[in-house]
């Protein structure tokens, strides 16, 4: 495995606005990034933190489809959904829940920006419904799972297996 490919995340709340942004390069291309986050088969081999298994629920990934999944780690499960706007090879734009926090609903948008030579930015953003609502997502560990989440996602590109 070819570990220095792998780049950190970088996790931004806005200081004004309810807003996370996440920053990360990948070897991939746009259309690459885009189906491991909409195959829901992919998708729930990659996100979160490690030792996580998930299984989906419902996955209809299309504008106005909508998305459910359950994670497990410890004997303990964590219930997630939410709505696909729009779809593309470009930009994907969904609400997202923890259904833990069922009233905190986040509208998410993933660009996957072209960089040539085989790379893509993902340029994410989640407005939260409040300062403290961001805030509480931002201490939830959020960060390990992004950062393990995509350091796996690495891996299952450099495998070959996410073909566009």
């Amino acid at each position: 495995m070819n570990t220095d490919i792998y780049a950190e995340a970088a996790i931004e709340a806005d200081p004004t606005l309810p807003i996370i942004r996440v920053t990360r390069d990948f070897h991939a291309t746009p259309a690459q990034l885009a189906k491991a986050h909409l195959d829901p088969d992919l998708y729930l081999r990659w996100v979160g933190p490690g030792g996580i298994v998930s299984r989906s629920i419902v996955w209809d990934a299309r504008d106005g489809g909508e998305w459910r999944y359950v994670s497990e780690h410890d004997g303990e499960e964590y219930r997630f959904r939410g709505c696909f706007h729009t779809v593309s090879d470009t930009l994907i734009i969904q609400t997202f829940t923890y259904e833990g926090m069922p009233d905190d609903v986040s509208l998410e948008s993933l660009r996957f920006v072209d960089l040539g030579d085989g790379r893509t930015r993902l340029e994410a953003q989640s407005l939260c419904e409040s300062l403290e609502s961001r805030d509480a997502w931002l201490r939830s560990g959020m960060e390990t799972g992004v950062v393990d989440g995509y350091r796996k996602l690495d891996r299952l590109l450099e495998s070959g297996e996410v073909t566009a």
